[in-house]
């Protein structure tokens, strides 16, 4: 605390001793008001494709799903907004907490914020992964028994579980904790007073887990179920392609997931199970950064795998394997016409003729190239 003191007055001062200090800040302001532009950019862009493709459902898991998908980006983009603001706010005014938060007001904000727009998209993804399993799984159950205020209902469950373990530390007077790092706040993970404090960033982390597991299992079992039916021919041609757009961006959301909010999860998990912990807040700061990508990348996957952008993939492949096929084929060709002349040089064979079937080869030159 008191080294952040003393680079703050020397980035006040006329002086300015720790130029390096100074900069390092302003880089970090900027850079945060980079991803905060970013995010609200890519969100907002996700969440007008997804409310246009609601618009024009005419099935009811896909209009389903895509109610999931668009309350997750309304979820990053709305984290993108608070929490971002919150960031440039803290390192705007130099990480000096007990000037501008004296009652720990905007840490509780501040935490609040970075635990349910942190659970959120877990949540909403394995909420995801469930609905796409028992609609692929189990499409009567799904058509006649899921109503879509069912699905609704869902929503809110969900929602309503991370506001209930983003504001558990404050209602039982445990509020979140400025870090060493002076840049954030989160649960105790430094100092734990007792039990309580354990059991709160267990909660915490071992919720964000079994979502991640979750997804992974339902997933799983949705893409071997679409494999099946693709083999067997039970897919219509039109659901197949829904189905196979969902599941590409389901299977990129939990990889998503996986990757941003996996290190985070098992740091906080690793750290709860210790007594001191002396270094947890620079490498508690290194996987919250990364983290925060999940908010950028995840609108990236409803603007990228879409089926006109997949369907235009698949006829670039199909294009490329298309023209390998065709050069293979003149190559058998030539060295089929090559084997014949040397065989039977007394016939004459037509050059265009040996591969379209226009003209039959002689017995002896079969036999020979048998």
């Amino acid at each position: 605390m008191s080294a952040n003191e003393s680079s703050d007055a020397g980035c006040r001062s006329d002086v300015r001793p720790s130029n390096n200090t100074c900069h390092q800040k302003e880089m970090s302001v900027t850079a945060s008001a980079i991803s905060m532009t970013v995010g609200i950019f890519s969100n907002s862009l996700a969440l007008f494709i997804l409310v246009k493709s609601y618009s024009r459902a005419r099935i009811r898991s896909r209009a389903s799903f895509l109610l999931f998908a668009s309350n997750l980006v309304v979820t990053d983009l709305l984290g993108h907004i608070i929490n971002g603001s919150l960031v440039i706010f803290v390192y705007s005014s130099h990480r000096r907490w007990e000037t501008f938060d004296p009652h720990r007001i905007v840490c509780s904000l501040f935490g609040v914020c970075m635990v349910f727009f942190g659970l959120s998209p877990l949540f909403l993804g394995s909420a995801m992964a469930v609905e796409r399993c028992i609609g692929v799984t189990k499409p009567i159950f799904h058509s006649t028994v899921l109503a879509p205020r069912h699905m609704k209902r869902l929503l809110a469950l969900t929602c309503l579980l991370a506001v209930l373990v983003a504001v558990l530390p404050v209602l039982l007077w445990r509020p979140y904790k400025v870090q060493s790092s002076q840049s954030f706040c989160f649960f105790h993970m430094e100092e734990p007073k007792d039990w309580l404090d354990v059991f709160l960033a267990l909660l915490f982390s071992v919720l964000g887990l079994l979502a991640l597991l979750l997804s992974i299992i339902c997933n799983t079992v949705t893409s071997c179920a679409l494999l099946q039916g693709r083999l067997r021919h039970k897919l219509r041609s039109r659901g197949r392609s829904y189905h196979i757009e969902m599941i590409c961006q389901l299977l990129a959301i939990m990889l998503v997931s996986c990757v941003c909010w996996g290190p985070l999860l098992i740091q906080v998990t690793i750290l709860s199970a210790r007594n001191k912990n002396e270094n947890a807040s620079s490498s508690l700061l290194m996987v919250v950064r990364m983290a925060t990508w999940n908010q950028i990348l995840d609108p990236w996957v409803y603007i990228l795998l879409r089926r006109a952008v997949l369907r235009k993939i698949f006829m670039l492949f199909q294009c490329c394997w298309s023209s390998k096929s065709h050069s293979l084929h003149h190559w058998q060709c030539s060295m089929l016409r090559t084997s014949v002349k040397t065989s039977n040089s007394g016939a004459s064979v037509p050059s265009d003729g040996c591969c379209q079937g226009r003209f039959p080869l002689p017995d002896t030159a079969v036999k020979s190239i048998t």
